[in-house]
């Protein structure tokens, strides 16, 4: 057990290498990281949200606006089936309530209406690998021709699930393009997204890029009725009134059914236009979008189209010219700012549902550093407690001990500096703890080197037997803390998960240490001083 080839020798400086190394960066002014080579590891530690302040931002789906725009969506589904050849004629269509209703006017013809408004239910799949459905709408057809969709709690219920995920995934994009450092977004319960930015400066703006919708639509505009008559009677059948983002708002009645959506871009990115040098923001539409592009402005030459932004008309150009090459651009009264920030929504993509702000906070960076500053008061008063009594309590192989702590320290720093793993203030108690734990494996080997003495075995022969049979032990204790930690990460959230993670490189970094490096050293010490007696 004291017999390390010179490979393995090797293996282990180069581990403590590494981890020293990728640890010093931490440690360095930003100057100085800037003057450190290319090849020289330049990271530091991911600080959290406690740590160096930023902003905490609890989102709910807002329900009541996802189901009206849900509902007021079937409403046109209905009214598409129901023209569909052969047509079957209807009135009273409209959303009520919870649901939408419609009349079938010619009962003849109420089993075909059930027939072609089955399809509309809309069947769910509620798990994936036992296929059960449910349908997100029921559907009820009155014998005098009356018929009623109304949202199921079950299909309501999974919608949130689907909706809640999917904006999780768009608000990381969101945040990814943003230049947020290691953001943690996080489900909470069945409706709400946690969403934490450290190091955000700027929380106002951050609230206002993962909040917006940012549906983008592209609509043509009705001339056959000026907007403010279709204000004061009735739109025409298929239209809509929007109003624009100028103050004060001006009218524009538009197609109901948008020509394109965002789901039809591929890219968005921010430029400033030729003539005026005022920012303006260039998209470009997959294959698909820009033939469809291609044709509607090959027909509509002359026609003014909308460009629409969550409800909101953000420009009405007039299309003077086929635009057949897939790409637009979007101008407005922009900053280079809010520019920006468009083409960064347009590229993540658009939220399924608005989502409302329950619970705000920002942290400051002055308590950051407060916390930072206590948590390594903590560390340096603990680590030197035990140093010191490590050397009190076994002499020469308290040193080794200490020895074989301090890699370990620089061995956990440097895991995290190269995982990029977000350090806490549970995770810095998780450093702290362990660096209790990893002179615990330590003492084991120990106290059972000194039961080997007891019994009358040689110097060399006691400290190979106390550390062959103290690793089973070591390895017993470990794993299991190990499991601890493991279940912490998979149920926890944010703070929990920063101290179990921690905690768990923790671990191996202690196996490591505790049995590699100072098995190593007192090999070392063994070899040079080669002692027939041992006093520990």
């Amino acid at each position: 057990m004291l017999y390390f080839a010179r490979w393995k020798v090797t293996l282990i400086v180069l581990v403590i290498l590494a981890g020293v190394i990728t640890t010093l960066p931490n440690f360095l002014s930003p100057a100085a990281l800037r003057a450190l080579p290319d090849w020289l590891p330049s990271r530091q530690i991911v600080l959290g949200l406690d740590l160096q302040g930023g902003a905490y931002l609890l989102y709910e789906v807002d329900r009541a606006d996802y189901v009206q725009k849900r509902l007021k969506t079937l409403e046109g589904d209905i009214r598409q089936k129901l023209r569909d050849e052969p047509r079957i004629g209807y009135t009273g269509l409209g959303v009520q309530g919870n649901g939408v209703q419609v009349r079938i006017r010619d009962t003849a013809r109420l089993a075909d209406a059930r027939t072609r408004l089955s399809e509309l239910t809309n069947p769910l799949v509620t798990n994936l690998f036992g296929g059960q459905t449910v349908n997100e709408f029921a559907i009820d057809v009155a014998d005098d021709g009356l018929v009623r969709f109304t949202y199921t709690d079950e299909g309501l219920t999974q919608r949130i699930s689907t909706i809640v995920q999917q904006s999780i995934e768009v608000i990381r994009l969101r945040l990814d393009e943003f230049g947020t450092t290691e953001p943690s977004i996080q489900r909470q319960g069945e409706d709400r997204i946690l969403v934490e930015a450290p190091g955000e400066g700027d929380p106002q703006r951050l609230k206002e890029l993962i909040g917006q919708t940012a549906q983008l639509t592209f609509h043509m505009v009705d001339q056959s009725m000026a907007p403010e008559q279709a204000l004061q009677s009735r739109p025409p059948v298929g239209t809509v009134v929007m109003y624009s983002m100028d103050d004060p708002p001006t009218p524009y009645l538009l197609d109901e059914t948008p020509l394109l959506t965002g789901e039809d871009l591929v890219d968005a990115q921010v430029s400033f236009d030729s003539r005026s040098n005022e920012p303006v923001v260039n998209f470009r539409f997959n294959t698909s979008g820009a033939r469809t592009f291609s044709v509607a402005t090959q027909r509509n030459v002359g026609r003014p189209f909308a460009i629409v932004l969550d409800n909101e008309v953000i420009s009405a150009p007039v299309i003077r010219e086929p635009i057949t090459g897939g790409s637009g651009q979007i101008s407005g009264s922009f900053t280079v700012e809010s520019a920006n920030d468009l083409a960064v929504l347009l590229r993540a993509g658009a939220l399924p549902a608005k989502l409302s702000v329950v619970e705000e906070r920002s942290i400051g960076p002055g308590l950051g550093q407060d916390s930072v500053d206590a948590g390594r008061i903590a560390a340096l008063i603990g680590g030197a407690l035990v140093i010191v009594f490590m050397i009190l309590a076994y002499g020469r192989f308290g040193v080794i001990a200490d020895m074989a702590l301090i890699t370990n320290v620089a061995m956990i720093f440097g895991a995290l500096t190269t995982l990029q793993a977000t350090l806490t203030l549970p995770g810095i108690a998780g450093i702290v703890l362990t660096i209790g734990m990893a002179v615990d494996a330590n003492v084991l080997i120990f106290e059972r080197i000194r039961e080997e003495l007891r019994a009358g075995r040689s110097a060399i022969s006691a400290i190979d037997a106390g550390y062959s049979r103290a690793l089973g032990t070591i390895l017993d204790a470990n794993i299991t803390t190990l499991i601890a930690a493991l279940i912490l990460f998979q149920l926890g959230s944010g703070p929990i998960r920063g101290f179990a993670v921690t905690l768990a490189i923790g671990i191996f970094t202690t196996v490591f240490s505790a049995f590699t490096v100072s098995r190593l050293l007192v090999s070392l010490w063994v070899r040079w001083k080669r002692p027939s007696k041992l006093t520990l």
